[in-house]
């Protein structure tokens, strides 16, 4: 179901002049108001992630301005200008993405799976309402269909306004922007229609619980074809590793190709970094480590937005685990 059309405010007003009971332009009274499933609020000055999902620490940022407060159908939205990383995306009081280091989430969710596999020609994104994902995909000169399924508008809308060198990747003549639940979506998709899918979800609480579990999985390879590849965002080794086994049993059991988790270093997600299972359906075999479909770098620094993060050693590297996680993964193998 889609979510209702947004009218977001103008901000082309110069910021006031903060009364006594704001810092920044950042209200005592808003750091107050309850926020959703105990999650984050903005105190004077600052935005502090608060979540039952990393009980006991919190990350901040020195916000300069409020520039979007909204609440769609699904969830709080929220983009604040941060003192150090540019522009922030909040999404039920949990950090999304922010100007400075989102490349090193949305190149390598995407190019993880797409340079593993030759000539990539029709890819799915579930999620990834800001449209990173999408920009990165556009960079693959086979790829001649995207889909992409975001279930809240107002994220699409608001990415479009904050956001425009990430959701850029909307303007792409390939894609197809569906407003809706992935589930929904995966599961009327035609069997074996593509050959990546991209799940950029948020954590497993709220919308992006189904993203989760067994029967999402199980839909997710029901639309790839014979050897084709899913990349969906996995956690973080030093938080949830508990969550993280529990992807790895379910996608053990559901994809008869590979199974590989990798991972990436994002300064502003909880602990640091985050993690990507990578997974293939039964076929053409699919070795993550070692990719076979390579972005030319010469070419990528050709073009208006060169890469960031990404390259061939980096995309090997991001399979190496630190001795915890590969035994507590290796583990749930059998």
């Amino acid at each position: 179901m889609a979510a209702p059309e947004t009218t977001l405010p103008s901000t082309d007003s110069p910021l006031k002049r903060p009364r006594e009971d704001e810092v920044n332009g950042v209200s005592d009274t808003l750091s107050k108001e309850p926020q959703p499933n105990g999650l984050s609020s903005v105190i004077p000055g600052w935005f502090s992630e608060i979540s039952p999902m990393w009980p006991g620490e919190a990350h901040s940022l020195k916000v300069e301005k409020i520039l979007f407060q909204g609440k769609s159908d699904y969830q709080d939205v929220m983009v604040f200008q941060s003192a150090t990383y540019g522009k922030v995306l909040i999404l039920d009081g949990v950090i999304q993405l922010t100007e400075r280091d989102e490349c090193a989430y949305q190149e390598m969710i995407t190019h993880l799976p797409l340079c593993s596999i030759p000539n990539p020609k029709k890819v799915l994104v579930i999620g990834g309402g800001d449209g990173g994902v999408l920009r990165e995909v556009a960079r693959h000169s086979s790829v001649e269909k995207i889909d992409i399924c975001e279930i809240d508008k107002m994220v699409v809308d608001v990415s479009k306004e904050f956001f425009p060198d990430i959701a850029v990747g909307f303007a792409d003549p390939r894609v197809t922007l569906n407003i809706g639940d992935g589930v929904a979506f995966l599961k009327a998709a035609p069997e074996g229609t593509y050959d990546a899918v991209i799940v950029d979800s948020s954590d497993p609480i709220g919308p992006a619980q189904e993203l989760f579990e067994k029967p999402f999985f199980e839909s997710v390879a029901r639309a790839l074809r014979p050897g084709g590849v899913v990349c969906t965002q996995a956690e973080s080794i030093w938080l949830h590793m508990h969550i993280i086994e529990d992807i790895v049993v379910n996608c053990r059991q559901v994809f008869k190709g590979s199974v590989n988790y990798a991972w990436t270093t994002v300064p502003t997600y909880p602990s640091g970094m985050i993690g990507f299972m990578l997974c293939s359906t039964e076929g053409p075999s699919v070795d993550f480590k070692h990719p076979v479909n390579p972005i030319d770098e010469n070419d990528c620094q050709q073009v208006a937005r060169p890469l960031k993060f990404y390259n061939r050693e980096i995309h090997s590297a991001a399979f190496c685990l630190p001795s915890f996680a590969k035994r507590a993964i290796a583990s749930k193998e059998n």
